[in-house]
């Protein structure tokens, strides 16, 4: 099997056709933002949280099904970034996120991609911290309830109370700032001390 077969084998798995769905739905949610309304940022949540969890499926299923791809190691990274940038340019410009917050992600994310680039072309991997992980969490949880954005009447078992989920998203965003900045410390001093897990090869 050559090379262009073996990448349309893997382009048509499973979990990297969720994956290219996943990135087909930033245009939808792009759309519904653009034409704001109460209804439409209901919406446009909505299809965020199915890219939200369509990355934990896609990733799940293709542990359980053994086809982890060379192709699904670039596309999913690769989605998730664009999904999450995409969304805070469009709330920067609807005056739903500070710019400067904005800054602080994509430089973390620019820098984290860069270490691990340079580790992988000396043969080494950079783990994922579990600090990472609770920065993603975080942030995709904020980033829906921003695109919420107005105030909704939520049943949280004790009582009905209603939620300004601005408020509630800009909270969880810059909680996520905490964790995003600490495991990017990590990162840089793991790659420093070339504590960078198991050599390839």
């Amino acid at each position: 099997m050559n090379r262009r077969e073996r990448l349309k084998q893997e382009l048509l798995n499973a979990p990297n056709l969720m994956t290219l769905g996943r990135m087909a739905l930033i245009p939808v949610f792009l759309y519904l933002l653009f034409y704001e309304n109460r209804r439409n940022s209901f919406l446009a949540a909505a299809v965020y949280a199915v890219c939200a969890l369509s990355d934990w499926l896609d990733g799940w299923l293709a542990r359980v099904s053994n086809k982890v791809t060379t192709l699904g190691k670039f596309l999913d990274p690769l989605a998730d970034k664009v999904i999450v940038l995409s969304a805070l340019v469009m709330l920067v410009r609807l005056g739903r996120v500070a710019v400067w917050v904005v800054v602080v992600i994509v430089a973390r994310e620019f820098l984290i991609s860069g270490l691990r680039s340079i580790a992988a072309s000396e043969g080494l991997v950079i783990s994922a911290s579990q600090g990472g992980k609770w920065k993603t969490s975080l942030q995709l949880t904020g980033i829906i309830c921003l695109m919420l954005h107005y105030h909704f009447a939520i049943d949280y078992v004790f009582g009905i109370v209603m939620t300004d989920f601005q408020a509630v998203g800009t909270t969880l965003l810059y909680f996520s700032l905490v964790p995003g900045i600490l495991s990017a410390a990590d990162y840089v001093r793991a790659f420093y001390t070339l504590d960078t897990g198991e050599q390839r090869g």
